[in-house]
Formats: structure tokens, sequence, C-alpha cells
């Protein structure tokens, strides 16, 4: 079965708009390991505008005490791989995204990043870390995902999410298909993250049987406050009838 990493960056998200430390990241991981995940994925970008340092020292000290898998996702800047050396994660996601951009939106260009990630890449596994490259789904990208020393792959699927219900979905179905076959042949290991959700995640690993792991953060989140919503509404009901 396809392992689920839980991201809490919308978790932090929320937190930092209040300065009350509420919701806590940890305990949210803690939640979601207790509840069967797998591991716990952060994406910590240089605004801080979720996920912290701070809650990546924390998250780590978690996952190693739970024995789950922690998985760092970021461009490997001089800051961000200070971090990632810092804690020593299972996994570590490199992705091509730029400091003002509010969500990843594409992979890598190992045409022109190969050169630059190839010793990071060395260093990381030197280290004891898995790396995995965010890539399209274009199975001609992934060749040279092995030959510069990755592990895995994570097939960006917001093309698929964008498509599932129309026409086009055979066909972008089809292409995270034949880019897992791709990496498969290579020797790579395939992860899975971008928009997935409860809708379109079952079709996915039904056409895709060789996705290893999948990162599902929003959408998580958001169906937690729907799925929650009434229990907790009813909780805060229950304290104020006991007030008499």
């Amino acid at each position: 079965m396809t392992r689920l990493s839980v991201n809490l960056n919308k978790v932090a998200l929320l937190r930092n708009t209040r300065d009350v430390g509420m919701p806590d990241v940890v305990r949210a991981a803690r939640i979601a390991v207790d509840a069967g995940a797998y591991g716990i994925t952060v994406h910590p970008r240089p605004d801080e505008r979720h996920t912290r340092p701070s809650d990546v020292v924390d998250l780590s000290a978690f996952t190693q005490e739970a024995g789950v898998e922690f998985n760092i996702e970021g461009n490997p800047t001089p800051t961000f791989l200070e971090l990632v050396h810092q804690v020593v994660p299972a996994q570590c996601t490199l992705v091509p995204d730029s400091p003002d951009q509010r969500t990843s939106d594409h992979g890598w260009d190992l045409a022109a990043d190969g050169a630059r990630l190839r010793p990071v890449i060395a260093d990381l596994k030197a280290r004891g870390i898995r790396v995995s490259l965010f890539m399209d789904s274009e199975p001609s990208l992934i060749a040279p995902v092995a030959a510069i020393g990755a592990d895995r792959i994570e097939i960006y699927t917001e093309p698929y999410a964008a498509a599932f219900g129309t026409a086009d979905q055979a066909k972008e179905l089809d292409a995270c298909a034949n880019c897992a076959g791709e990496a498969e042949r290579a020797g790579l290991g395939v992860n899975a993250g971008h928009d997935l959700n409860l809708h379109n995640l079952p079709t996915l690993c039904q056409h895709v049987p060789g996705i290893l792991e999948v990162s599902i953060g929003h959408a998580l989140v958001a169906d937690a406050l729907e799925l929650g919503l009434a229990e907790t509404v009813g909780a805060y009901l229950h304290a104020l009838s006991s007030t008499g």
C-alpha cells in the first residue's frame, strides 16, 4: 500500500496568524502519526510564512521519538541545507521553487540544474539522507535523475489533479504511469504529491501502483476541518452547557 506522509505547512500557517502557539504543529504531528500516518512532511520557506526552523527542529525530535519518517522539502539554498544538515531527516525532497512562490508549480530542469544538484545530492546521501527530486510527469526527464545520484522522484501531480473528472484525466494518468515506469526502470523509487485529495487519490494509486509514498497537506487539513467541525462544535456546546 502507498504510504501517507502528512504535510503540516497549513497547520503552521494557521498558527502564525496569531501569537498564541495554537494549533501546535508537534501535537498535530502526533495526532497524524497516532492515526496511522507513515511520516511527516514540511516545506520551510525563506519568509517563514508557515513552517519555521524551530518547527523543523521540534518535528525532527518528535519523528525520531515516534520512529516515523521525516521528509523536508525545499530549494537547496545554503540556509535550507544548513537546516537539513542540522536535523538529518530520513528524506530530503529537493524542489525548484523561488522564495516568493506561493506553492511549488514545476519540477526540475536537470539540463540546467543538474550540475548544481549533483554535489548537493552526494553530500546529503553521505549524511544518510535519502534524496528525492520533484519532477514533472514527463518520462524523458527521468533518466538524468538517476545519473546525478538521486534515490527517488516525486511526481508533480497538479496537472493530473486539475484534469481529474475531465476528458484529459486519462492522458494525465498515463503520463504519471509512464513517468513512474521510467523511474522504476532506472532504479528510482517513486513518490507523488501536489493537489492530491480524497477524490483523486484512489484513481491515481490504482493506475500507478508503484507509488511508494504521497505527501498531502492542503486538502488533508481542509478535510480535517470539515470532518471534525461538527464534533468540535458539539464539544464547545457541551462546555457551555456545563456552566449552567
